[in-house]
């Protein structure tokens, strides 16, 4: 079984921020494979759905996004997925919006989601794609990551929402190294 997590916080007040893109992320893959993300368990809302013969979890954890790592590992241990299955989905201040990165594994760069996951799963080696949210040094970052995106910067994440099914399906049928040389941009 393979665990796909988009990272967000849960609440109307933060839909469509940048600290929320993981969510947005999942939520086309569950739309693109007509699915709904419905079942609650263990503080997330999750589905699981069949593809290329294998079982995949959605979930989307539903505490706040520094909380993230004890409702994953909640699903770790319970379903029994092995850490080289999950990928997971979230924003990036050091990436330029419109841009994304994948990578097998590495630090939480500052990131309280990846920090609370690392903490939980007790490694840094799991995969990830971290979506561009750039930065704005003249805010803070709280408020900042909790932002709405302007018009502009709404059309460059729609082009890498677009996309994401797309990388979904490579990474349940290639392996990542493969997924990373034909999805990564140089």
């Amino acid at each position: 079984m393979k665990l796909i997590v988009g990272l967000g916080n849960v609440g109307k007040e933060y839909i469509g921020t940048r600290h929320n893109v993981g969510f947005m992320a999942i939520d086309r893959i569950a739309q693109a494979n007509q699915v709904e993300i419905d079942t609650e368990k263990f503080g997330g809302r999750y589905t699981i759905l069949r593809k290329y013969d294998e079982k995949i979890l959605l979930l989307k954890p539903e505490r706040f996004i520094n909380l993230s790592g004890e409702v994953i590992k909640k699903y770790v241990d319970f379903f029994d997925i092995k850490i080289e299955d999950i990928w997971i989905i979230c924003d990036d201040l050091d990436l330029p919006v419109g841009s994304y990165r994948l990578r097998y594994q590495g630090g939480s760069g500052g990131h309280n989601g990846l920090k609370n996951i690392e903490l939980h799963l007790k490694t840094q080696q799991y995969k990830r794609i971290k979506i561009g949210i750039s930065n704005n040094k003249q805010m803070d970052t709280k408020d900042y990551v909790l932002g709405k995106f302007s018009k502009e910067e709404k059309e460059e994440i729609e082009t890498i929402l677009m996309k994401i099914p797309e990388i979904f399906d490579a990474f349940l049928t290639m392996t990542y190294d493969n997924v990373m040389n034909q999805y990564n941009k140089k």
